[in-house]
């Protein structure tokens, strides 16, 4: 029998309070907390507050980080390839394949990510709604347009291995359009994009672009040359 808890067959015994400190284990306390933190979020955000929380009551939190990306003027697969690999926990020195131990991240400024080449008009999100002939497409320049934030995820999305913990990895990733988010009161961590390297120019370019300067200079040289030659006289008949 609980000590706390009055014992009918003691005479004299007095009812004592029943106080239990694990809060925890009344599910009523917990949602109270996460009303009351919902509220106070709210207050400094302006976007979709139940999209954006969705699912975080789901992820053990303990011993992980907030990593925050701006999106602005990255290439999206180069800063896709850095999401997933935090997301996997491949940049921690205990990365195990089979376990989720990736850190949470937050992108933001999903609306200024750059696209290189002509992805734009030639890239298209292509799905099937099920009925016949009804295969549906969108441009990127179109998806943009409507969501950017569902690129990035999608990108994201695609690098991550197709195993048990996908789902669970795409939980961890939260995206805003705007530089605006709920999660202010964590201890973020701005994430610093690693610099680009950018290759040389291979050797067999860079001999056709000699070849094409030197062709240009002959051309520039021969009408100069012509220009500045006598005139032929003309012949006699």
């Amino acid at each position: 029998m609980d000590p706390s808890r009055p014992n009918p067959s003691v005479k004299g015994s007095s009812p004592k309070p029943f106080v239990c400190l694990d809060l925890a284990l009344f599910p009523c306390h917990r949602r109270r907390r996460f009303r009351i933190t919902m509220a106070t979020q709210a207050a400094s955000f302006s976007g979709n507050l139940k999209k954006a929380v969705a699912g975080i009551k789901r992820i053990n939190l303990d011993g992980l980080r907030w990593r925050v990306f701006d999106a602005k003027g990255q290439v999206l697969g180069r800063l896709a390839s850095q999401i997933s690999t935090v997301l996997q926990a491949k940049d921690k020195p205990t990365y195990c394949p089979n376990r989720d131990d990736g850190d949470i991240c937050i992108v933001l400024n999903a609306k200024d990510i750059g696209i290189t080449g002509r992805k734009l008009t030639d890239k298209f999100y292509r799905w099937h709604t099920g009925y016949v002939g009804h295969l549906k497409e969108r441009s990127l320049k179109d998806q943009m347009a409507k969501d950017p934030t569902e690129v990035i995820r999608k990108a994201v999305w695609r690098m991550l291995p197709t195993n048990n913990l996908r789902d669970d990895r795409d939980r961890k990733l939260r995206i805003f359009e705007g530089s605006e988010h709920p999660f202010g009161d964590k201890p973020l961590e701005p994430f610093v994009m690693p610099p680009r390297t950018v290759r040389e120019m291979r050797p067999r370019a860079r001999r056709a672009m000699i070849r094409a300067q030197k062709k240009a200079e002959q051309a520039e040289n021969g009408g100069a040359e012509v220009k500045k030659g006598k005139k032929r006289a003309p012949s006699q008949v």
